[in-house]
């Protein structure tokens, strides 16, 4: 598939079949991640695979995101992944805090991002969860408390009622311009 059909083909997939994931379609989501840029080469990701069958049930209650459970097709996810954020090199860090950016989370989008595209060209669905109980999925990981859970990942085949949805982007002329800023 080239990049642009890709890139096109993914979406987020809120259905999911009962299908136990193939460990190489898993392992090239994993690769693709590794693979990802970042800042200084800090790679600050750590993911966590989560299919045991004894903790993935309390995974999946907590992306629900409750109070308000706006997450529900997680409880069909045959795989969840945590994102955790960690700490960046000195070098990334300095220069993240003298320009007023967070090059961490520049950094852990691209190799989310990566992750996803591989799972769209492994024929797997992926949707990405920021909200949801990160108490919760840090108690139930034994993630250290000075470390974040910016993100889950569901991931498995995607269901037959599983359809993407139109994608509403901007036109180009109102996401870009060339030499200045110009908006629409």
């Amino acid at each position: 598939m080239n990049f642009f059909s890709l890139a096109n083909s993914r979406y987020s997939v809120r259905h999911y079949a009962a299908t136990q994931l193939d460990a190489a379609d898993l392992d090239a989501c994993l690769e693709a991640a590794r693979l990802a840029p970042s800042a200084c080469n800090s790679q600050p990701w750590h993911f966590i695979v989560i299919d045991d069958p004894a903790i993935l049930p309390a995974a999946r209650e907590a992306a629900l995101g409750k109070p308000v459970a706006i997450n529900k097709f997680a409880r069909q996810a045959p795989v969840l992944i945590a994102v955790v954020e960690e700490r960046p090199k000195l070098s990334a860090a300095l220069g993240g805090a003298l320009k007023g950016h967070g090059y961490a989370h520049i950094d852990i989008g691209l190799a989310v991002g990566q992750f996803c595209l591989a799972a769209t060209e492994r024929g797997l669905g992926s949707c990405i969860l920021g909200w949801f109980n990160e108490r919760a999925i840090k108690k139930l990981l034994s993630i250290p408390r000075t470390r974040r859970v910016p993100l889950l990942i569901t991931l498995g085949y995607p269901a037959e009622n599983s359809k993407p949805t139109a994608k509403l982007r901007r036109p180009r002329p109102e996401m870009s311009s060339f030499n200045r800023y110009r908006k629409g």
